[in-house]
C-alpha cells in the first residue's frame, strides 16, 4: 500500500466511475484497475462492486475510504511542512470555482498568492458553482470559492470575499428599466434549476405575492442570461455574472433592494485549514 494507490483509491470512492478517475488522475484503466487490485489483495477483501453499467463501495472500501483521507491528508501537512523548513511553499494547491469567479474574484485572490509563493503549482478546475461545497467535501480540491447559505457544512472554514447583489434583468426590446414597470401577467420567467439562486430567487417572489409564468428552468446564471437576452421571458442573476459577460449589453439591468445578495467566500475542511498551503492561500 502506498500513497498513490491511495489516492486512487480516494478519487474513485468519491465519483465511482473507472474512466474519469483514470482520466483525472492521469493513468490507463488498466493501471487504476491493477491498482485497486493490489489494493483488494493488501485488504483481503473486496473494496467494489462493479458491474457494466455502475460501481459501488462496499462496506470495506467506505471503512478503507475514512482512513485513506485521514493518511492523505496528514501526509500532505507533512509534506508541506518539510518544505516550509527550506523557506520556500512548494506543491500543489487545487481550487475550484465558476467560470464567472475565475475571471472577478479569483485573480485578486492569487496575484499576492503566486507573488509570495512562485513554487506552488496552482491546479484550476472551474465549473457549475452548485458544487463547489461538494467537491470540498470530497476533498476533490483543496479549496473552493462558494456561496454561503444557510445549510452550509458545519465543517467547512468559510473566508468571506464580499457580497454580490442579485439583478432582475429582461430583454432590450421590452424597455423595461423599473420593477415597478413589470407585469408579472404578460411576461414569462426563467428559473434557476438549482443552486442558491434556486432558493434565494423563490423565497423573493413568496415574499412579494408573486406567482411566475415559468417558461424554463435552466442550470447556470449564463444560461438564464442567454436565454433572456433572446427574448424568452425575464431573469434574475448575479450582476457579476453580467459584469463578466459577453452578452451582459443585451439585456436590461433591473434593480432589487429587497432581495438577498449572494454571500461569496473562499472554503476549505476545517480539519485542514492549518495545512501550510491552504493556511497561506487564506492568509492572502
Amino acid at each position: 500500500m502506498d500513497i498513490r494507490s491511495l489516492e486512487l483509491f480516494q478519487h474513485l470512492a468519491s465519483n465511482l466511475h473507472f474512466a474519469k478517475t483514470a482520466e483525472s488522475m492521469f493513468v490507463s484503466p488498466s493501471t487504476l484497475s491493477r491498482s485497486i487490485q493490489r489494493l483488494e489483495d493488501e485488504c483481503g477483501t473486496t473494496l467494489f462492486v462493479r458491474d457494466n453499467r455502475k460501481v459501488k463501495l462496499t462496506a470495506a472500501g467506505s471503512k478503507l475510504l475514512g482512513f485513506s483521507q485521514q493518511i492523505l491528508t496528514e501526509w500532505k501537512k507533512v509534506k508541506w511542512e518539510l518544505q516550509h523548513e527550506h523557506q520556500q511553499l512548494q506543491g500543489e494547491l487545487s481550487l475550484f470555482c465558476s467560470v464567472t469567479a475565475s475571471q472577478s474574484h479569483l485573480p485578486r485572490l492569487l496575484d499576492n498568492f503566486r507573488h509570495k509563493y512562485p513554487q506552488v503549482e496552482i491546479k484550476l478546475s472551474t465549473g457549475d458553482p452548485a458544487l463547489s461545497v461538494s467537491k470540498v467535501m470530497q476533498q476533490e480540491v483543496d479549496a473552493a470559492i462558494a456561496i454561503h447559505t444557510p445549510d452550509f457544512p458545519a465543517e467547512l472554514e468559510f473566508l468571506s470575499l464580499g457580497e454580490i447583489p442579485l439583478l432582475l434583468i429582461a430583454p432590450k426590446d421590452t424597455l423595461l428599466n423599473r420593477l415597478e414597470q413589470v407585469d408579472w401577467r404578460q411576461h414569462s420567467f426563467i428559473l434557476p434549476e438549482s443552486g442558491p439562486s434556486k432558493r434565494i430567487v423563490h423565497h423573493w417572489f413568496a415574499e412579494q405575492g408573486i406567482r411566475p409564468r415559468i417558461y424554463a428552468t435552466v442550470a447556470g446564471n449564463e444560461a438564464i442570461v442567454s436565454m433572456v437576452a433572446l427574448g424568452c421571458g425575464l431573469g434574475i442573476v448575479p450582476e457579476v455574472v453580467l459584469d463578466y459577460s459577453t452578452i451582459g449589453q443585451k439585456v436590461n439591468r433591473i434593480a432589487l433592494d429587497d432581495i438577498e445578495p449572494y454571500q461569496l467566500g473562499l472554503c476549505c475542511l476545517q480539519k485542514r485549514a492549518d495545512e501550510p498551503a491552504i493556511q497561506a492561500l487564506f492568509n492572502c
